[in-house]
């Protein structure tokens, strides 16, 4: 799992820098919060979990680290549509933002239940 998280969280990584070159030429920084939740939660979170996978490759191939890649990368995507539609002043965002951002969290709890249950000590 630990290069399918690397590699998706570079595409986030592509898109967000692409949202903020877009806003900085247009000087319309409205969606400065769609831009950071992409960057931070899918460049930056996922890339770590992708190199915690490969440290730690037990969590790495367990059933969870497939479940967190699900619910963060349905929830995401969801949760930028929400904050984009909500940036523009259109409620109909409330409802993707709520659950996108509920399904990201819970994929991070599950991140954090298999770093509970399979990040061990490594023996030297």
């Amino acid at each position: 799992m630990a290069i399918w998280f690397i590699r998706i969280a570079v595409v986030y990584l592509v898109i967000g820098v692409i949202g903020g070159l877009i806003m900085g030429i247009t000087e319309k920084f409205a969606y400065a919060d769609v831009h950071a939740h992409i960057n931070l939660l899918g460049w930056a979170t996922l890339a770590l979990s992708g190199v915690l996978y490969t440290l730690f490759p037990t969590a790495g191939k367990h059933r969870l680290a497939v479940v967190h890649f699900w619910l963060h990368n349905i929830g995401l995507p969801l949760f930028a549509i929400g904050l984009f539609l909500l940036a523009a002043n259109d409620q109909r965002g409330l409802p993707f933002a709520i659950v996108g951002s509920s399904l990201a969290i819970l994929g991070l709890i599950v991140l954090a239940t298999n770093v509970w249950l399979n990040v061990k000590p490594v023996p030297v």
